[in-house]
């Protein structure tokens, strides 16, 4: 029983010192600032003066370090004494931890880095790029669904080579990192490397001058899986492609899986060597595209959570129709939206919301909510807004609703679907039918199409 007592005694302490910590933070900096970056953070264990907290990511040391060092160092030279020092562990890591060395010489803050891959090669994979946080969607689907096949047996499905190819910051990288991550998990004794076909190159000419090109080429084809980023970057580089050539076949002849991911098809790499490109499409070519509406909101919440923060759906909404090119935009808009809210003291409102997305959407169109629309058109017809959203059939009811339905087709990039779920949830159908309504009356009477286009102008003029 008293083993028992200790245990907890033990197992609560970090809480309880982090607890005492927090409590002194709290007082010195503003409610903002506080529960966006300290909140999230969760202590783990306390050995003799080190307390480890566990932190969402990198991009949370690097801010902490930055603006609230000082408070960081008072406050656990305060509670832990003249010896007191914390430990990072990053949340996003997954292999063991170890402390490497201060940040600063007078800090007792230490970070935490991952320990080295057991294999006698570095893999060079990200270990922050997983399945687990690589959210599936319309847009990836297919390619996500052969990488999943590919780590439960690599080598042994048609998908071999898999090419997957597609814009910047669409995740073609996390996925490929994904999968490489997965195999080793599943297979930790196979030899995985990722690169990008720039280190490829770098490394070949180095083995060049070094006179090891036997070497260089043996070590590639002794790979279990090889991952290659970015194979566009082959193009005009002839000895580097006729080397690949000859890793790549002996790697696929030996059942070997090869991975290759690029901002184009094959058939559209100009440049490329022909045979090259032909054993490039022997296996599954498939893309990922920019995400739909539902992807975005889905990504968004996933990095929330990531970052420890509260925003409301129609914060998220808005972010989604306004930033729409690719996942990383959508990451950098929620970095910067903290960042302005830390620095200015303020809570994460609407306003500040939308003078962030102008901000990084500067010099582009910036698109308009289906809920903006439908407040606009309410406004202007004097209807609730949530009349349109039930089953009413009043005359203004129905007029405001079509119309709210047919400006968003038109003024937004969202699919039917979306639209329909807007409203109440309905169909397809009933959007195509408002849209084809409010068509015809446009066509037909000369009043309805002047205003619907003074809504039109009023939601341009409003929006941001």
């Amino acid at each position: 029983m008293e083993e028992n007592i200790t245990d907890i005694m033990i197992k609560e302490e970090p809480k309880l010192i982090w607890r005492e910590c927090l409590e002194i933070i709290k007082d010195n900096l503003p409610a903002i600032t506080y529960n966006t970056w300290f909140l999230p953070i969760k202590p783990l264990e306390i050995s003799e003066s080190t307390l480890k907290i566990q932190v969402p990511n990198n991009f949370f040391v690097e801010w902490i370090e930055e603006h609230y060092n000082t408070l960081i160092n008072k406050t656990i030279k305060q509670v832990l004494g003249s010896n007191g020092q914390l430990a990072y562990i990053i949340a996003e890591e997954t292999s063991e931890p170890f402390i490497t060395a201060a940040v600063k010489e007078e800090s007792p803050v230490v970070k935490v880095k991952p320990a080295e891959n057991v294999q006698t090669h570095e893999s060079f994979l990200n270990p922050k790029y997983r399945f687990e946080n690589f959210i599936k969607g319309e847009n990836n689907q297919l390619a996500r669904a052969a990488g999943v096949a590919i780590s439960e047996t690599p080598g042994e499905t048609s998908f071999n080579p898999l090419f997957i190819y597609g814009g910047v910051g669409l995740g073609k990288t996390h996925l490929i990192h994904a999968i490489g991550n997965r195999i080793l998990d599943k297979f930790p004794d196979k030899k995985v490397i990722c690169l990008s076909s720039d280190i490829f190159t770098v490394e070949f000419v180095e083995a060049i001058q070094n006179n090891t090109v036997n070497d260089f080429s043996n070590f590639y084809k002794s790979m279990d899986v090889l991952i290659i980023d970015d194979i566009q970057f082959l193009i005009g580089k002839e000895k580097t492609q006729d080397l690949f050539f000859h890793i790549f076949n002996t790697l696929h002849q030996a059942g070997k899986q090869i991975i290759l991911s690029s901002d184009k098809p094959p058939k559209d790499l100009k440049g490329l060597n022909e045979r090259l490109v032909s054993r490039f499409q022997w296996g599954l070519t498939t893309d990922i595209q920019p995400p739909d509406f539902e992807t975005r909101i889905a990504i968004l919440k996933n990095k929330v959570e990531t970052y420890g923060i509260i925003l409301n759906n129609q914060i998220l909404e808005f972010i989604s129709q306004n930033i729409t090119s690719n996942i990383r935009e959508l990451e950098g808009c929620l970095i910067k939206l903290m960042a302005n809210a830390s620095l200015n003291s303020r809570e994460i409102d609407f306003e500040l919301v939308k003078k962030t997305v102008k901000e990084i959407a500067t010099g582009r169109q910036i698109n308009i909510s289906i809920d903006f629309i439908t407040k606009i058109v309410c406004e202007f017809y004097h209807v609730d807004e949530n009349k349109v959203r039930e089953k009413n059939r009043k005359k203004e009811v129905v007029v405001a609703r079509q119309a709210a339905m047919y400006l968003s087709k038109i003024m937004t990039r969202s699919s039917l679907k979306t639209i329909g779920l807007h409203f109440g949830g309905r169909d397809h159908s009933t959007v195509i039918h408002a849209q084809n309504t409010i068509e015809n009356l446009i066509e037909s009477d000369i009043t309805f199409r002047e205003t619907i286009e003074t809504i039109k102008n009023k939601i341009e003029m409003s929006v941001i």
